[in-house]
């Protein structure tokens, strides 16, 4: 049974502590997040993974590096859908995962479950990690670092849990850019719908209760408060460099496939669940796979602060002798 959403008192608490927020959002969100993402643990989404991880592993992979990596952990891990998946595409082997979201962390394990392997979790906070200093070869998160306060604090968490010479690849980020076209495509699909689908003749079959609306728009309002940053690529490079990290880069992707992107999610949220059916699920996803594609021949043509998505990988220095 699904967790209802926060409430209107719980919305107007969370505005006054951005934490509670976080773990209010993300808990209400953890049984229906991979239904509302389209998230699965199938060839597609392994396929995405993989792609998504070597086109920012590759911005600054050097040559002896090899893979799979050993003992990873990944940071606001979600329900588990970076790890999990490169796990299966056997880009890593030892899986651990925490979130300030005891309900995100409990997700994953399940999903692990189901998958056929056990993976280790743990509740925690990205700016306080509990976990010992050179403990992991590889740090990876999705989406994560715009809902963090101090990105560049969790940075240096991530470095100092990796062991000297380990790797962070963090994927999925906003760019500045980006966030602003996304959103106003959002807002502007989501008034749309929601108004045509009220019309008489349509009303029965394509308008949703409006009691499912309220609870959009109050879940609405608690991700406007979870989601922190937005990010220009070469601010975050930088932000990397201060926390202590070396051959760091960035890569990003999703332009078109964004503007088609936005639209159709936001469309889809807009009317009842099954009313769209599978022939417009095919539409959907061959039209982003397609425009993602056009967005591959289009990466250093256009200017990365261009694109809606942007990850960053660096390194943890090597110890010198005598330190």
């Amino acid at each position: 049974m699904a967790t209802p959403a926060a409430s209107a008192r719980d919305v107007a608490r969370a505005f006054e502590d951005n934490k509670l927020a976080q773990v209010l959002y993300h808990d209400w969100e953890a049984q229906t997040y991979d239904e509302k993402w389209s998230i699965s643990f199938d060839e597609r989404c392994r396929s995405i993974v993989r792609e998504r991880f070597m086109r920012v592993l590759e911005s600054t992979r050097h040559p002896g590096e090899s893979l799979p990596y050993g003992t990873v952990l990944e940071l606001g891990a979600g329900t588990g859908f970076f790890s999990l998946n490169l796990k299966q595409a056997g880009l890593v082997e030892d899986v651990h995962v925490c979130d300030l979201s005891p309900g995100m962390v409990a997700a994953a394990k399940a999903n692990a479950q189901r998958l056929g392997f056990t993976i280790e979790g743990q509740v925690a906070d990205a700016e306080a990690l509990p976990f010992r200093d050179d403990s992991f070869d590889l740090v990876v998160g999705h989406a994560v670092l715009h809902h963090i306060p101090d990105v560049e604090a969790a940075l240096r968490e991530v470095l100092r849990v990796l062991r000297p010479g380990g790797r962070f690849v963090i994927a999925g980020e906003p760019t500045t850019i980006g966030h602003w076209y996304a959103r106003h495509l959002g807002r502007l699909t989501w008034e749309t719908a929601t108004r045509v689908t009220r019309l008489p003749f349509l009303r029965d079959k394509w308008a949703r209760e409006q009691a499912e609306l309220d609870e959009s728009s109050r879940a609405a309002a608690l991700e406007a408060v979870v989601d922190l940053h937005t990010f220009d690529p070469a601010e975050l490079a930088e932000t990397a460099r201060r926390a202590g990290a070396d051959a760091v880069g960035t890569a990003t992707e999703e332009l078109l496939s964004a503007f088609a992107g936005w639209p159709i999610r936001t469309f889809e949220y807009a009317v009842p669940e099954g009313a769209l059916g599978f022939g417009w699920a095919k539409f959907a996803y061959r039209t982003w796979t397609t425009l993602m594609k056009v967005d591959s021949a289009l990466d250093g043509v256009v200017p990365q602060r261009f694109f809606y998505n942007v990850g960053v990988s660096g390194v943890k220095p090597q110890k010198t002798p005598g330190r």
